[in-house]
């Protein structure tokens, strides 16, 4: 077994002092960036890992991001921030970073949490999820200087590239747009929309993806709102809204804004004579997964690579401050997971699973 690399390896491979080193790994952001992608791309190379106690007596840091667990409210949907924080966790204990996880009730309570962890040194950043209209969580960690980094976009906000407010988040309006052009393509043409009341910053950017893609497939689409509901994210909810939009309506195929709506109107299109009825749902979940729905899947990988590079660099293990142009935001494109079963009987590929891009091309 070889030797672990050090520091002098670093700095020898990267062509610097160890203290530059030293400062990349402790204080990145006193770097000139050139000579930091520099020991960055050295330290990529080795697998160099600092001693992570060490390095958090050294320099006064936690090496600790903190991120809200979110009640479990849906164990359907829910299933999807559970995933983005294995993810997270995983990713970061690469980079010698721990995660703590901490409850809250509410976004107040959450601030209260944040900032009794910042009082006491304990986190260095915070990771929000479940962004929404008039974040106040946001505000609060702009106005108090707190690093942090959300997964979703700061709804409502015009300047989409604040300096202060840096967010990761997959693109629902291109899932739903190709979910809905897929469907158009294999001979569907009264598609019907089954979301989230508004405003729904998530739901309403899903949402504009199906009107779009309606708007470009089928010209003069006029009748959209009767092809829609809007529910709660409930199985039985939508399971009743769907049994009253089939009957009303008679759509030919549907997109759901998330995989409980769309298992609820599987359970609605599973009488007589509309079985047939193909269904695509959004999150990929074990259960549609399990019951062979069709889904549009979150690369939550790649969201919490997004996270962690927007905080601490590429290969960075420290949070840094961003400045001059460097990007403040990452907006990634979802996977249409389309699966052949029995309410799926309009789809005519002879896999059992074929798994596209968002921007693909059709069969």
């Amino acid at each position: 077994m070889g030797l672990l690399p050090t520091v002098d390896d670093v700095a020898r491979v990267a062509h610097v002092s160890r203290q530059t080193v030293s400062n990349v790994i402790n204080s990145p952001d006193i770097v000139r960036p050139d000579t930091r992608k520099r020991v960055e791309s050295a330290i990529a190379k080795l697998g160099y890992r600092p001693h992570a106690s060490a390095r958090r007596l050294r320099t006064q840091k936690s090496s600790t991001i903190g991120i809200r667990l979110d009640p479990m409210t849906n164990g359907i949907s829910g299933s999807v921030l559970d995933r983005f924080l294995h993810a997270l966790t995983e990713q970061a204990d690469e980079r010698g970073m721990r995660v703590l996880i901490f409850t809250a009730t509410d976004p107040e309570s959450e601030i209260r949490q944040i900032r009794k962890l910042r009082d006491g040194a304990d986190v260095d950043a915070f990771v929000l999820t479940s962004t929404f209209y008039g974040d106040k969580r946001t505000e609060w960690l702009i106005e108090h200087h707190v690093p942090f980094v959300t997964f979703g976009r700061p709804w409502g906000i015009d300047d989409m590239n604040d300096p202060q407010h840096l967010w990761v988040d997959v693109d629902g309006f291109a899932g739903l747009h190709e979910a809905t052009t897929d469907l158009a393509a294999r001979g569907a043409r009264r598609i019907g929309y089954v979301g989230w009341p508004s405003p729904s910053g998530t739901g309403d950017d899903r949402r504009r993806g199906w009107e779009t893609a309606m708007t470009e497939q089928f010209a003069g689409a006029a009748d959209l709102d009767l092809l829609s509901v809007a529910v709660e994210d409930d199985v039985e909810s939508a399971r009743t809204a769907v049994a009253g939009l089939l009957e009303r309506a008679r759509p030919d195929a549907l997109v759901c804004a998330s995989d409980s709506l769309a298992l609820g109107a599987l359970m609605a299109a599973s009488g007589p004579g509309l079985a047939d009825v193909p269904i695509i749902g959004y999150d990929n979940t074990p259960v549609a997964q399990a019951v062979g729905l069709s889904s549009v899947e979150q690369p939550l990988n790649e969201v919490a690579a997004g996270a962690l590079e927007l905080l601490m660099g590429d290969t960075g293990n420290t949070v840094i401050h961003r400045g001059g142009d460097d990007p403040r935001h990452r907006l990634i494109t979802p996977k249409l997971v389309s699966r052949r079963s029995t309410h799926l009987a309009r789809y005519e590929d002879d896999t059992a699973t074929v798994t596209k891009s968002a921007a693909g091309n059709h069969k």
